[in-house]
């Protein structure tokens, strides 16, 4: 508030530049766009983006059912690796052999990855297609959710960092231009400007 009644002053001051009045237009003008714009293309964006993911999680889940896959046999075990920071060991148990059945009715077999340990002859349940080929599990609504969240908020951000990176282009113009016509004036003056005897 202090800095506001400082510049309704500055206004009337006989210092005040034509460049100090473009300067702080540039600044309200900027503030007011980062205040209500910013939120404005984050708002935007996130309401897009949602309906865009909500329309990606409908077709995920009409596209890909859930089917029960039974393990032939597992996959040849690799010998214990003693790095802690691979899983190879952890794989190696997981990796199977198994048939399933697709959505369609066609019989599928190969290898996958299961969730958890298991032995031959046990079940567990996969993401497939219509034709039975392995598909990630489809997003939910909540993940779309987020998703659109962050996208929202990252347009406002980018907007926001926009508008104040052309505030600052905008008053390094100024500046510039202000520096160049005070070395216009200090060479209209001359060299002896101010210098006792010399007609100033």
């Amino acid at each position: 508030m202090r800095a506001m009644a400082g510049m309704w002053r500055w206004r009337r001051n006989p210092l005040r530049r034509r460049t100090d009045r473009i300067e702080a237009w540039v600044a309200l003008t900027a503030a007011l766009l980062i205040t209500l714009g910013a939120p404005s293309v984050g708002w935007l964006t996130g309401q897009a983006a949602h309906g865009a993911l909500l329309e990606t999680v409908r077709l995920q889940h009409a596209q890909r059912h859930l089917v029960w896959v039974t393990v032939d046999r597992l996959v040849s075990r690799t010998p214990l690796d003693p790095d802690p920071e691979t899983s190879s060991e952890r794989d190696a148990h997981r990796r199977v052999i198994a048939r399933w059945t697709a959505y369609d009715g066609s019989l599928h077999t190969g290898r996958l990855a299961s969730p958890r340990p298991v032995e031959p002859g046990e079940r567990f349940r996969i993401w497939t297609d219509h034709g039975g080929r392995v598909m990630p599990r489809p997003m939910d609504v909540s993940t779309a959710g987020t998703h659109a969240v962050l996208a929202g908020l990252g347009a406002a951000a980018a907007a926001g960092g926009l508008i104040e990176g052309g505030r600052r282009l905008a008053v390094w113009r100024l500046r510039v231009r202000r520096y160049r016509r005070w070395d216009e004036e200090w060479e209209r003056a001359g060299q002896d400007w101010g210098r006792a005897g010399a007609g100033s």
